[in-house]
Protein backbone atom coordinates (compact mmCIF):
# COMPACT_ATOMS: atom_id res chain seq x y z
CA UNK A 1 0.00 0.00 0.00
CA UNK A 2 1.33 3.59 -0.92
CA UNK A 3 2.17 6.22 1.94
CA UNK A 4 0.12 8.29 -0.03
CA UNK A 5 -3.27 9.63 0.43
CA UNK A 6 -5.10 6.40 -0.51
CA UNK A 7 -7.77 6.11 -2.93
CA UNK A 8 -9.91 3.69 -1.13
CA UNK A 9 -10.80 3.50 2.80
CA UNK A 10 -11.57 -0.42 3.71
CA UNK A 11 -13.17 -0.74 6.73
CA UNK A 12 -13.00 -4.14 8.11
CA UNK A 13 -15.51 -4.89 11.17
CA UNK A 14 -15.14 -7.43 13.45
CA UNK A 15 -17.46 -8.92 15.87
CA UNK A 16 -16.93 -12.26 17.48
CA UNK A 17 -15.80 -13.94 14.09
CA UNK A 18 -12.93 -14.72 14.88
CA UNK A 19 -12.75 -18.29 13.24
CA UNK A 20 -13.31 -16.37 9.53
CA UNK A 21 -11.18 -13.36 10.24
CA UNK A 22 -7.95 -14.40 9.04
CA UNK A 23 -9.49 -15.79 5.24
CA UNK A 24 -10.40 -11.72 5.61
CA UNK A 25 -7.63 -10.35 5.80
CA UNK A 26 -5.53 -12.81 3.83
CA UNK A 27 -8.54 -11.12 1.00
CA UNK A 28 -7.17 -7.87 1.55
CA UNK A 29 -3.81 -9.06 1.31
CA UNK A 30 -4.36 -10.58 -2.60
CA UNK A 31 -5.97 -7.56 -3.57
CA UNK A 32 -4.98 -6.90 -7.06
CA UNK A 33 -5.66 -3.34 -6.07
CA UNK A 34 -2.66 -2.16 -3.58
CA UNK A 35 -3.82 1.92 -2.96
CA UNK A 36 -6.12 1.40 0.07
CA UNK A 37 -5.84 1.81 4.04
CA UNK A 38 -7.51 -0.82 6.46
CA UNK A 39 -9.44 0.45 9.43
CA UNK A 40 -10.17 -2.71 11.23
CA UNK A 41 -12.76 -1.74 13.90
CA UNK A 42 -13.60 -4.13 17.07
CA UNK A 43 -17.14 -3.30 18.54
CA UNK A 44 -16.48 -5.76 21.93
CA UNK A 45 -15.65 -9.40 20.96
CA UNK A 46 -15.40 -11.63 23.13
CA UNK A 47 -14.00 -14.54 21.44
CA UNK A 48 -10.59 -13.75 21.48
CA UNK A 49 -10.95 -11.92 18.00
CA UNK A 50 -9.03 -8.93 20.21
CA UNK A 51 -5.90 -10.96 21.05
CA UNK A 52 -5.98 -11.94 17.32
CA UNK A 53 -5.57 -8.48 16.15
CA UNK A 54 -2.60 -7.46 18.69
CA UNK A 55 -0.51 -10.70 17.85
CA UNK A 56 -1.16 -11.73 14.90
CA UNK A 57 -2.27 -8.73 12.49
CA UNK A 58 0.72 -6.54 12.61
CA UNK A 59 2.49 -9.78 11.04
CA UNK A 60 -0.33 -9.98 8.14
CA UNK A 61 -1.06 -6.24 7.76
CA UNK A 62 1.17 -3.96 9.23
CA UNK A 63 0.06 -0.92 8.25
CA UNK A 64 -3.47 -1.33 9.50
CA UNK A 65 -5.31 1.10 12.02
CA UNK A 66 -7.17 -1.02 14.84
CA UNK A 67 -9.62 0.28 16.68
CA UNK A 68 -11.29 -1.33 19.55
CA UNK A 69 -14.55 -0.03 21.16
CA UNK A 70 -14.77 0.28 24.61
CA UNK A 71 -18.35 -0.92 24.48
CA UNK A 72 -20.53 -2.27 22.03
CA UNK A 73 -21.78 0.56 19.67
CA UNK A 74 -23.67 -1.51 17.18
CA UNK A 75 -22.60 -1.98 13.60
CA UNK A 76 -23.58 1.37 12.30
CA UNK A 77 -22.48 3.65 15.60
CA UNK A 78 -18.67 1.28 14.41
CA UNK A 79 -18.72 2.22 10.91
CA UNK A 80 -19.41 5.97 11.64
CA UNK A 81 -15.99 5.86 14.33
CA UNK A 82 -14.46 4.42 11.33
CA UNK A 83 -15.31 6.92 8.53
CA UNK A 84 -14.66 9.34 10.95
CA UNK A 85 -10.89 8.03 10.62
CA UNK A 86 -10.96 7.07 6.50
CA UNK A 87 -8.95 9.13 4.50
CA UNK A 88 -9.95 7.60 1.01
CA UNK A 89 -11.49 8.75 -1.75
CA UNK A 90 -13.94 5.81 -1.79
CA UNK A 91 -15.27 3.94 1.49
CA UNK A 92 -15.43 0.16 1.04
CA UNK A 93 -16.74 -2.17 3.86
CA UNK A 94 -15.93 -5.74 4.37
CA UNK A 95 -17.21 -7.35 7.57
CA UNK A 96 -15.07 -9.85 8.94
CA UNK A 97 -17.06 -13.12 7.85
CA UNK A 98 -17.29 -12.51 4.31
CA UNK A 99 -14.97 -12.45 1.44
CA UNK A 100 -13.94 -10.91 -1.81
CA UNK A 101 -12.22 -12.18 -4.83
CA UNK A 102 -8.85 -10.41 -5.62
CA UNK A 103 -9.90 -7.97 -8.38
CA UNK A 104 -12.84 -6.83 -6.60
CA UNK A 105 -11.35 -3.11 -5.65
CA UNK A 106 -9.75 -2.93 -8.78
CA UNK A 107 -12.80 -3.32 -10.81
CA UNK A 108 -14.75 -0.85 -8.36
CA UNK A 109 -12.57 1.69 -8.38
CA UNK A 110 -11.97 1.41 -12.50
CA UNK A 111 -15.90 1.62 -12.43
CA UNK A 112 -16.35 4.84 -10.12
CA UNK A 113 -13.34 6.57 -12.14
CA UNK A 114 -15.11 6.37 -15.61
CA UNK A 115 -18.60 6.67 -13.96
CA UNK A 116 -18.88 10.16 -12.42
CA UNK A 117 -22.70 9.83 -12.01
CA UNK A 118 -22.36 7.07 -10.23
CA UNK A 119 -22.08 7.14 -5.94
CA UNK A 120 -21.95 3.39 -5.31
CA UNK A 121 -20.69 0.35 -7.11
CA UNK A 122 -21.78 -2.59 -5.85
CA UNK A 123 -20.94 -6.54 -6.95
CA UNK A 124 -22.38 -9.91 -7.58
CA UNK A 125 -21.39 -13.06 -5.78
CA UNK A 126 -22.79 -16.16 -4.21
CA UNK A 127 -23.42 -17.35 -0.77
CA UNK A 128 -20.61 -19.43 1.45
CA UNK A 129 -20.83 -21.81 4.37
CA UNK A 130 -18.54 -21.86 7.08
CA UNK A 131 -16.14 -23.08 5.45
CA UNK A 132 -16.26 -21.38 2.56
CA UNK A 133 -17.86 -23.54 0.13
CA UNK A 134 -20.59 -22.07 -2.46
CA UNK A 135 -24.49 -22.55 -1.52
CA UNK A 136 -26.70 -22.72 -4.30
CA UNK A 137 -29.93 -21.30 -3.94
CA UNK A 138 -31.47 -18.56 -1.76
CA UNK A 139 -30.80 -20.28 1.86
CA UNK A 140 -32.20 -17.11 3.49
CA UNK A 141 -34.76 -17.06 1.90
CA UNK A 142 -33.94 -14.46 -0.46
CA UNK A 143 -31.49 -14.91 -3.58
CA UNK A 144 -28.25 -13.04 -3.85
CA UNK A 145 -29.51 -9.23 -4.16
CA UNK A 146 -28.83 -7.36 -7.22
CA UNK A 147 -29.36 -4.69 -9.34
CA UNK A 148 -29.31 -2.57 -12.89
CA UNK A 149 -26.88 0.12 -13.01
CA UNK A 150 -28.50 3.68 -13.49
CA UNK A 151 -31.22 5.08 -11.36
CA UNK A 152 -31.91 2.24 -9.08
CA UNK A 153 -33.98 4.24 -6.23
CA UNK A 154 -37.33 3.01 -7.34
CA UNK A 155 -35.72 -0.83 -7.10
CA UNK A 156 -34.34 -0.01 -3.73
CA UNK A 157 -37.47 0.98 -2.32
CA UNK A 158 -38.84 -3.02 -2.50
CA UNK A 159 -36.14 -4.25 -0.83
CA UNK A 160 -32.22 -3.90 0.25
CA UNK A 161 -30.37 -5.22 -2.78
CA UNK A 162 -26.82 -4.52 -1.56
CA UNK A 163 -24.80 -6.54 0.22
CA UNK A 164 -23.16 -4.64 2.84
CA UNK A 165 -19.58 -5.82 2.03
CA UNK A 166 -19.58 -5.81 -2.29
CA UNK A 167 -20.26 -1.87 -1.48
CA UNK A 168 -17.91 0.51 -2.65
CA UNK A 169 -19.02 4.49 -1.95
CA UNK A 170 -17.60 8.11 -2.46
CA UNK A 171 -16.76 9.20 0.57
CA UNK A 172 -18.21 12.57 -1.04
CA UNK A 173 -21.81 11.16 -0.90
CA UNK A 174 -21.19 11.51 2.94
CA UNK A 175 -20.96 15.25 2.71
CA UNK A 176 -24.47 15.63 1.58
CA UNK A 177 -26.83 12.72 2.72
CA UNK A 178 -24.64 12.14 6.65
CA UNK A 179 -23.35 8.68 7.80
CA UNK A 180 -24.93 6.30 8.72
CA UNK A 181 -28.12 6.15 10.85
CA UNK A 182 -27.00 4.61 14.11
CA UNK A 183 -30.79 4.07 15.01
CA UNK A 184 -30.65 0.61 13.70
CA UNK A 185 -30.10 -2.93 13.98
CA UNK A 186 -29.49 -4.63 10.85
CA UNK A 187 -30.72 -1.87 7.77
CA UNK A 188 -28.90 0.83 8.30
CA UNK A 189 -26.90 -0.06 5.09
CA UNK A 190 -30.43 -0.26 2.91
CA UNK A 191 -31.37 3.42 4.85
CA UNK A 192 -27.86 4.41 3.44
CA UNK A 193 -28.11 2.79 -0.17
CA UNK A 194 -31.81 4.76 -0.66
CA UNK A 195 -29.87 7.68 0.70
CA UNK A 196 -27.61 7.78 -2.31
CA UNK A 197 -29.45 6.34 -4.75
CA UNK A 198 -32.01 9.41 -4.37
CA UNK A 199 -29.39 11.33 -5.35
CA UNK A 200 -26.94 9.73 -7.22
CA UNK A 201 -26.81 6.49 -9.89
CA UNK A 202 -25.70 3.16 -8.68
CA UNK A 203 -23.58 0.75 -10.76
CA UNK A 204 -23.46 -3.29 -10.71
CA UNK A 205 -20.51 -5.61 -11.32
CA UNK A 206 -22.52 -8.62 -12.41
CA UNK A 207 -19.27 -10.74 -11.85
CA UNK A 208 -18.82 -12.88 -8.53
CA UNK A 209 -16.42 -10.65 -6.13
CA UNK A 210 -18.30 -10.96 -2.93
CA UNK A 211 -19.26 -13.87 -0.84
CA UNK A 212 -21.58 -13.48 2.14
CA UNK A 213 -21.22 -15.73 4.43
CA UNK A 214 -24.13 -17.54 5.93
CA UNK A 215 -24.04 -19.37 9.41
CA UNK A 216 -26.08 -18.85 12.76
CA UNK A 217 -24.90 -15.66 14.21
CA UNK A 218 -25.89 -13.66 11.06
CA UNK A 219 -27.58 -10.12 11.99
CA UNK A 220 -30.62 -10.93 9.17
CA UNK A 221 -31.98 -14.05 11.36
CA UNK A 222 -32.77 -12.14 14.40
CA UNK A 223 -36.11 -11.57 12.77
CA UNK A 224 -37.77 -9.21 15.36
CA UNK A 225 -34.88 -6.69 15.31
CA UNK A 226 -34.76 -6.83 11.41
CA UNK A 227 -38.70 -6.07 11.17
CA UNK A 228 -38.65 -3.20 13.56
CA UNK A 229 -35.73 -2.02 11.18
CA UNK A 230 -37.88 -2.53 7.86
CA UNK A 231 -40.60 -0.95 9.58
CA UNK A 232 -38.32 2.26 10.70
CA UNK A 233 -37.54 2.23 7.04
CA UNK A 234 -40.71 1.98 5.96
CA UNK A 235 -42.24 4.63 8.23
CA UNK A 236 -39.25 7.32 6.82
CA UNK A 237 -40.27 6.49 3.28
CA UNK A 238 -43.89 7.28 3.89
CA UNK A 239 -43.24 10.34 5.88
CA UNK A 240 -41.42 11.98 2.84
CA UNK A 241 -44.17 10.63 0.47
CA UNK A 242 -44.62 15.14 -0.42
CA UNK A 243 -40.93 15.35 -0.90
CA UNK A 244 -40.43 12.92 -3.27
CA UNK A 245 -43.63 14.17 -5.41
CA UNK A 246 -41.69 15.49 -8.32
CA UNK A 247 -39.79 12.03 -8.68
CA UNK A 248 -43.43 10.71 -8.72
CA UNK A 249 -44.87 12.77 -11.06
CA UNK A 250 -41.79 12.35 -13.42
CA UNK A 251 -41.00 8.54 -12.77
CA UNK A 252 -43.99 5.37 -12.84
CA UNK A 253 -41.26 3.87 -11.33
CA UNK A 254 -40.95 5.62 -7.97
CA UNK A 255 -44.51 5.98 -7.87
CA UNK A 256 -45.37 2.20 -7.84
CA UNK A 257 -42.67 1.61 -5.34
CA UNK A 258 -43.93 4.22 -2.92
CA UNK A 259 -47.47 2.76 -3.22
CA UNK A 260 -45.90 -0.99 -2.66
CA UNK A 261 -43.92 0.89 0.18
CA UNK A 262 -47.65 2.22 1.87
CA UNK A 263 -48.96 -1.07 1.54
CA UNK A 264 -45.58 -3.24 2.89
CA UNK A 265 -46.30 -0.80 5.83
CA UNK A 266 -49.93 -1.55 6.66
CA UNK A 267 -49.09 -5.63 6.25
CA UNK A 268 -45.86 -5.09 8.87
CA UNK A 269 -48.39 -2.84 11.22
CA UNK A 270 -51.27 -5.09 11.05
CA UNK A 271 -48.87 -8.11 11.78
CA UNK A 272 -47.66 -6.33 14.40
CA UNK A 273 -51.43 -6.17 15.70
CA UNK A 274 -51.95 -2.34 15.18
CA UNK A 275 -54.95 -3.11 12.16
CA UNK A 276 -56.21 0.62 11.96
CA UNK A 277 -52.86 2.10 11.29
CA UNK A 278 -52.61 -0.58 9.07
CA UNK A 279 -55.57 0.62 7.32
CA UNK A 280 -54.27 3.41 7.18
CA UNK A 281 -51.59 2.83 5.39
CA UNK A 282 -53.18 0.70 3.00
CA UNK A 283 -55.10 4.10 2.22
CA UNK A 284 -52.35 5.87 1.25
CA UNK A 285 -51.03 3.36 -0.89
CA UNK A 286 -54.21 3.32 -2.86
CA UNK A 287 -54.10 7.28 -2.90
CA UNK A 288 -50.97 6.82 -4.98
CA UNK A 289 -52.26 3.89 -7.09
CA UNK A 290 -55.79 3.09 -6.60
CA UNK A 291 -55.40 0.26 -9.22
CA UNK A 292 -53.76 -2.19 -6.43
CA UNK A 293 -56.28 -4.76 -6.04
CA UNK A 294 -54.20 -6.60 -3.74
CA UNK A 295 -53.53 -4.02 -1.66
CA UNK A 296 -57.71 -3.73 -1.09
CA UNK A 297 -57.90 -7.30 -0.61
CA UNK A 298 -55.35 -7.10 2.21
CA UNK A 299 -57.51 -3.75 3.37
CA UNK A 300 -60.22 -6.05 4.44
CA UNK A 301 -58.66 -8.74 5.51
CA UNK A 302 -57.01 -6.00 8.51
CA UNK A 303 -60.76 -6.33 9.85
CA UNK A 304 -60.02 -10.57 10.86
CA UNK A 305 -58.69 -11.32 13.75
CA UNK A 306 -54.45 -11.40 13.70
CA UNK A 307 -53.84 -15.05 13.34
CA UNK A 308 -56.50 -14.91 10.04
CA UNK A 309 -54.41 -12.24 8.87
CA UNK A 310 -51.12 -13.92 8.91
CA UNK A 311 -52.49 -16.87 7.79
CA UNK A 312 -53.90 -15.57 4.43
CA UNK A 313 -51.38 -13.48 4.38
Amino acid sequence: MLDAMPRVSVLLTCYNHLPYLREAVADLRTQTFRDFEVIVLDDGSTDGTREWLADELPKLLPEARVELNPENLGTYGTLNRGLTMATGEFIAILNDDDRWAPIKLEQQVAKLDHGPEYGLVHTGGWFIDAEGQQIPGAPLDFPYPSTHSGDVFASLIYYNKVIHSSAMFRRACLERIGPYSDRFYGCGDWHLWLRISEHWHVAFLDQPLTFYRVHATNACRNVDRMNEDSLTIRHWLGERTIELQPRMTTSPEVRAALAHNFACLGTELTWAGRPAEGRAAYRDSLRIQPRRLRTYVRYGLTYLPRSWFRRLN
